[in-house]
């Protein structure tokens, strides 16, 4: 069987996600006690029950969302009693981490605790209101870059994902984001809009804290990951401690190459994609990337049950 194993990143949060499993799948509860006790204070309180201005926040958004994917993968193969076992496994952004400890390279009370520390050096990093990203939908890729050059001057305005052909997201100084889309728009794009998020991800203004990442992830015991994870900054496979620590390093200013990591994955012979986790927005982006691939997204007991199907059905491409 050929599939790939994907889990998203920030922005798939929503105030009472995996409130169900919790309540009745006991792998799902023993995931979000476990993420508790790591961090020495209940995020599955502020999960479950909001406000969704504290869950927005960066620093329990990443996380929440690491938590809530591994507790319906566990739900999955324990409670469940399925069988996944992938190819590659890839997240996007935060996802990165999840992927990681999916996959057995970083146990989850490490992992929570690091994208914890990553969303608090995220936001700390720049001011608040200084920076910003923003999607532009319908241009080109290269595109996109040439008017963040344009755009930048003495500023930091550059593409920080690349999603699916024809979807970047910029990121940068909010004055030369604004200035990118207005040109965006000029230039025949077919949406231009700011993201509601707290800090410039995957911009060079978040440069400076690549290195406490790098400190604080090799301090992890890292092993190697049951199948490869596709890194995010290179759109290449790692498997190797140093190697998946420096790819850690690096997407945190470099850019997202997303479409290229679901090319890379099909050009080697991957054609079905599970989705594991909350939101079903990397289900999309591959569907607009790779037409006639097979995605399935998982987030809650209601879609739970068809994964047999779809693991049955991969089997058979």
């Amino acid at each position: 069987m050929t599939y790939a194993v994907v889990f998203p990143g920030q922005g798939a949060q929503e105030v009472g996600m995996g409130k169900i499993l919790y309540n009745k799948f006991d792998a799902a509860k023993s995931v979000f006690d476990c993420a508790d006790e790591a961090l020495g204070f209940k995020l599955s309180d502020i999960i479950f029950e909001g406000p969704e201005s504290e869950l927005q926040k960066t620093a329990y958004t990443q996380p929440a969302i690491l938590t809530m994917s591994i507790a319906v993968l566990r739900t999955l193969t324990i409670n469940m009693g399925l069988k996944i076992t992938p190819d590659y496994m890839a997240g996007h952004s935060l996802g990165e981490y999840t992927a990681l400890v999916a996959s057995g390279a970083l146990s989850l009370e490490e992992g929570v605790r690091l994208v914890h520390l990553r969303g608090k050096l995220m936001q700390e990093a720049v001011p608040l209101g200084e920076g910003i990203m923003a999607a532009i939908l319908g241009l080109p890729s290269e595109e996109v870059i040439s008017l963040c050059n344009e755009a930048s001057g003495n500023k930091v305005c550059q593409a920080a994902n690349f999603n699916s052909p024809g979807q970047t997201v910029i990121s940068g100084h909010r004055e030369a984001v604004e200035k990118a889309l207005s040109i965006a728009k000029q230039r025949g794009a077919k949406r231009a809009l700011m993201l509601k998020v707290s800090a410039p991800f995957h911009s060079q203004l978040l440069k400076p804290i690549a290195s406490k990442l790098r400190e604080a992830a090799g301090k992890c015991a890292l092993s190697r990951p049951a199948c490869p994870i596709v890194a995010n900054f290179s759109a290449k496979a790692v498997q190797d401690r140093e190697e998946i620590i420096h790819a850690l390093a690096e997407q945190t200013y470099m850019p997202v190459l997303w479409s290229d990591s679901i090319f890379y994955m099909e050009e080697n012979g991957i054609k079905s994609f599970l989705e594991i986790g909350p939101g079903k927005v990397l289900s999309g982006l591959i569907k607009k990337t790779i037409k006639g691939s097979r995605v399935l997204s998982v987030s809650n007991r209601e879609s739970l049950d068809s994964v047999s199907d779809f693991l049955k059905e991969s089997d058979q491409l």
